[in-house]
């Protein structure tokens, strides 16, 4: 590498020493990169989604960090002390403590993913009618609220639909929008507040801890309820310890108990933050919602001490959520993120700044400007990326965005973004010296790049099966 494409992270440029991941490799998985021609065929075939490619056709695997990331030594011991018993599994009772220790949740109900648990947590706090303020939507989670008669109301800060914009805390409630909702429809008509912590849609920006006090302060007047996506909240407690004054000299297990002191329970995808494959949570405060929560999980997952997980996968999870607040493991693994994104930068590559916690996000709408959001910009720059070198990636733009359910026209969202995420503990710098050359390339033709056009569209997540061809 020549010295102009050396990033700002690496020691040499600040005259401090290099740092490594905390861990060392001990398995590894062949990958392989198949010709340009059989990638051509394995994209038509995929409809242009990448979503429908075969892995064994990918080179770099960058569409999710959902169930993705590599296990410890540790974890991999644990599931081997799996207690399969239908009722009462101790590993169940080591999940219920690691939860209970480092996240200070009263009540817990084990799912199978997170999408189990949004959905439990819909249904039981929902009713038909009212509204779900939140930090911007995510697609699952705007679903199920939705299919539980919710409304979804946007009010994350504005700062969050400009790319370009460096607030430090993008992913912040904007507590004027929330009033103006909580007096124009009443605080009956209000089902709770969905936060999440690190906003994805928004390039997994975080929460300040200073706005999620306030938030509480907000919603005590009224007798609101908050309940966060916990899915990667350890990651937004590095910034909160990186950027937010008072909190540079308290660990990230320290500051991920007071964050969620603030709300009265969280959900989770364990496949992300707490480094399992399969897995999820939710975790309560509050006996009546956990006592609907406990029935109906019965009825969608499975008895109350396993929720759809077997027992070896509980053990996992617990390990998982020990080593997922080591101060260590956040750093290395927010850094590897920033090592991708500093050198887009460098090359002048619009992303989306300040560079967030689990993945690169390409601003579709500035790299292909003449692409109007009908002709999917951001799913168009998966596809080429996917051509050029066999990166996998995922569009969050219009396509994730979906269809309006009143009036079936498309959303087009602020943000058009090729999400470019990084699973833990699975791939080195220079994976990541390939997936940025490979970023470059195809910038660098973006003139010559034609749009797409869907030709199948499913009723629900569109984005997971819709098909498409090149205009």
């Amino acid at each position: 590498m020549t010295d102009h494409l050396i990033p700002k992270t690496m020691g040499q440029q600040f005259g401090r020493r290099s740092w490594a991941e905390p861990w060392k490799i001990k398995m590894v998985e062949p990958i392989k990169m198949i010709d340009r021609a059989g990638r051509e065929r394995a994209l038509v075939e995929a409809g242009f989604n990448t979503f429908l490619l075969h892995s064994e056709d990918v080179y770099i695997d960058l569409l999710t960090d959902s169930g993705t990331s590599a296990m410890s030594d540790r974890q991999w011991a644990g599931m081997m002390l799996g207690d399969e018993a239908y009722a009462g599994s101790r590993n169940f009772y080591h999940l219920e403590e690691a939860i209970r220790t480092y996240y200070g949740y009263r009540y817990i109900v084990p799912t199978h993913q997170g999408r189990g648990a949004e959905h439990l947590i819909s249904r039981a706090a929902i009713t038909p009618g009212q509204f779900v303020p939140g930090n911007m939507y995510f697609t699952t989670t705007r679903l199920h609220q939705e299919m539980a008669g919710g409304t979804f109301v946007d009010v994350i800060i504005d700062e969050a639909h400009d790319p370009a914009h460096l607030h430090p805390f993008k992913g912040n409630v904007d507590l004027d929008k929330l009033q103006v909702l909580i007096d124009r429809e009443g605080a009956d008509k209000i089902a709770y507040v969905s936060l999440a912590g690190t906003v994805n849609m928004a390039g997994g920006q975080p929460v300040s801890m200073a706005n999620v006090r306030e938030l509480r302060a907000l919603c005590d007047r009224y007798g609101i309820r908050i309940y966060l996506d916990a899915t990667r909240m350890v990651e937004n407690c590095f910034f909160i310890q990186e950027r937010e004054e008072g909190y540079a000299d308290k660990s990230v297990a320290a500051i991920l108990r007071e964050f969620c002191s603030y709300t009265d329970g969280a959900w989770m995808s364990a496949k992300k933050d707490n480094l399992v494959n399969i897995g999820g949570w939710l975790a309560l405060n509050h006996a009546d919602v956990f006592e609907l929560a406990c029935n109906m999980v019965v009825v969608y997952e499975g008895l109350h001490t396993y929720g759809g997980m077997a027992g070896r996968d509980m053990e996992a999870l617990a390990i998982g959520i020990e080593e997922s607040v080591q101060d260590d493991h956040v750093r290395a693994r927010i850094g590897q993120v920033r090592y991708l994104g500093e050198l887009l930068v460098d090359w002048g590559v619009p992303i989306v700044q300040p560079i967030g916690g689990h993945a690169i996000f390409l601003d579709a709408k500035r790299i292909y400007p003449h692409l109007p959001q009908g002709q999917f910009p951001g799913q168009t720059l998966a596809a080429e990326l996917y051509l050029d070198s066999g990166v996998r990636s995922m569009e969050r733009g219009v396509v994730s965005a979906g269809r309006d359910p009143k009036t079936g026209d498309h959303r087009y969202p602020a943000l058009e973004l090729t999400r470019l995420t990084i699973p833990r503990r699975v791939y080195t710098q220079a994976h990541m010296d390939v997936v940025a050359e490979s970023v470059k390339a195809v910038y660098d033709a973006r003139q010559q790049t034609r749009g797409l056009n869907m030709v199948y569209e499913p009723k629900y997540l569109r984005f997971f099966q819709a098909r498409f061809e090149r205009l």
